[in-house]
């Protein structure tokens, strides 16, 4: 019995070793942590935004100095600028008697990054002055259980800001 569990674990290990070999062989990397061309930011946010508590969480995880209002802007290297947050919700389909069947939720950001002292930072890698992105999701709707999508819809609207928190990460990152 003992010899039977060791020819499984021995076999485990060998499969699990061959399997790190040949994904090393391929050229895959975990991502590992983000490097920043700048070591400070000021986020110039609505003290409300969720988007920008939890952006400001995530950069100082990474090691940044995250400034906010009662600092001065000049004092970072780069000024992060969110425009805009907007949430909006979208009849997709109705039923025959009108009642909404489907909705579209969407997230949409608007910011802008720029040097402390007031330039604009990397306009070539952020593409425009104005930074625009939007994630979508689809919510089948069911008046009888209002409750229930009520909480579905929050909880959508959530995974879409740790989404766009982590793209706005990402291109920072350039």
């Amino acid at each position: 019995m003992q010899r039977r569990r060791f020819l499984t674990l021995s076999a485990a290990a060998a499969a699990s070793a061959t399997a790190a070999a040949s994904l090393g062989g391929c050229g895959f990397a975990l991502r590992g942590s983000a490097k920043y061309p700048f070591k400070s930011v000021f986020l110039q946010a609505p003290e409300a935004s969720p988007l920008a508590r939890q952006l400001q969480r995530t950069l100082e995880g990474a090691g940044l100095t995250v400034l906010r209002t009662p600092s001065d802007p000049a004092l970072a290297e780069r000024v992060f600028e969110l425009l805009q947050e907007q949430h909006e919700r979208a009849v997709v389909s109705q039923t025959s008697a009108g009642a909404v069947r489907e909705m579209q939720l969407r997230l949409r950001v608007l910011y802008r990054l720029r040097d402390g002292d007031g330039l604009q930072a990397s306009a070539a890698a952020q593409g425009a002055q104005v930074v625009e992105l939007l994630q979508t999701r689809e919510l089948s709707y069911d008046e009888s259980q209002a409750l229930s999508k009520e909480a579905e819809q929050e909880l959508l609207f959530k995974d879409m800001q740790t989404e766009l928190v982590a793209q706005i990460v990402r291109r920072l990152a350039h």
